[in-house]
């Protein structure tokens, strides 16, 4: 998940557009600054529904929020950006990036439309993370609150006079939040040093956090989630992971299939391993972070609870 995939022909067209439509957009930029200050409106750009889910619900009335990934049938790695998205990052108070190349596209689009009153959060930055590293940084709960701290700030210092009720909304979503953290932390209780795999490193993160032992070698994970084909050696070792009966659960990103993760997940089916399926972005995308991650994680401790039972 750390490639995105946008030729440097798209993004010359694109800016070609906004330089285009410049005076438009220009207009319409100072336009919508303006309501935003009458009204209290901030308007809000969310690279992905997960962060986009998360500034809405800090937000309230006093937000609007546009939310660019959120297809639950497509593969985030391959979006591509279009004339709307252009003129979404146009026409922004507040810009929410991923980071750590998962969305280097958000990135291009600010600089074809410079705009210094409006406020970038790069969550990779926030967290003092680079590319080259795992970027699915919401799988992390610490992550989690550190971003959302930083959301509820940056809320503030945009539109100061309504500090009130985002400290007020920052209460109601750590309440809400706390929800599937701490079935998180019942797995963690529960079934610390439990073996479990998965095809992609989308849930490293997450395992860290429950204290389960992720054994799928990291070479298949990343090269996976990168776009790349994983070494021989490394499906040779989660072939035989799978096959030695040592791994409880199989992790599999509905989002990024491949023949190989295919294959993974046929291995594990014939060893009776039980398969959790895991998506980049929120499933329903109507739902809430914190509603789609628990049902997740309630599929993981189901998981691990037959197999439990089953020895």
């Amino acid at each position: 998940m750390k490639r995105s995939k946008i030729s440097s022909k798209q993004i010359s067209i694109l800016i070609g557009l906004v330089v285009v439509a410049g005076l438009v957009i220009g207009m319409i930029r100072i336009s919508h600054n303006q309501t935003s200050t009458q009204n209290g409106t901030i308007q809000i750009v969310a690279a992905e529904n997960f962060w986009g889910s998360l500034v809405s619900q800090l937000g309230g009335s006093k937000v609007k929020v546009t939310s660019i990934v959120s297809d639950p049938n497509a593969d985030p790695h391959e979006y591509e950006v279009n004339s709307t998205d252009a003129r979404d990052f146009a026409t922004a108070n507040y810009v929410i990036l991923n980071g750590a190349g998962y969305d280097s596209w958000g990135n291009k689009l600010l600089a074809a439309s410079p705009n210094s009153k409006r406020t970038v959060l790069d969550v990779a930055t926030l967290l003092g993370k680079q590319n080259g590293d795992n970027p699915h940084f919401w799988y992390s709960p610490n992550y989690v609150n550190k971003v959302v701290a930083q959301m509820e700030q940056s809320l503030i210092s945009i539109n100061p006079s309504d500090k009130a009720y985002f400290q007020q909304q920052d209460k109601i979503l750590t309440v809400s939040l706390s929800g599937y953290q701490q079935r998180i932390a019942e797995i963690k209780k529960e079934f610390t040093g439990t073996k479990v795999a998965t095809t992609e490193d989308i849930f490293a993160y997450l395992a860290s956090a429950a204290g389960l032992d992720l054994v799928s070698p990291p070479a298949f994970t990343q090269a996976v989630a990168d776009g790349n084909d994983p070494p021989t050696d490394s499906v040779v070792q989660f072939q035989q992971q799978l096959q030695s009966g040592q791994v409880k659960v199989l992790v599999y990103n509905e989002q990024t299939v491949t023949p190989l993760t295919s294959s993974m997940k046929v291995i594990a089916a014939e060893q009776n391993i039980p398969i959790v399926g895991v998506t980049e972005t929120i499933q329903p995308p109507n739902t809430t972070f914190q509603v789609w991650m628990n049902s997740e994680l309630l599929n993981l401790q189901n998981a691990l609870n037959a197999q439990a039972l089953g020895q």
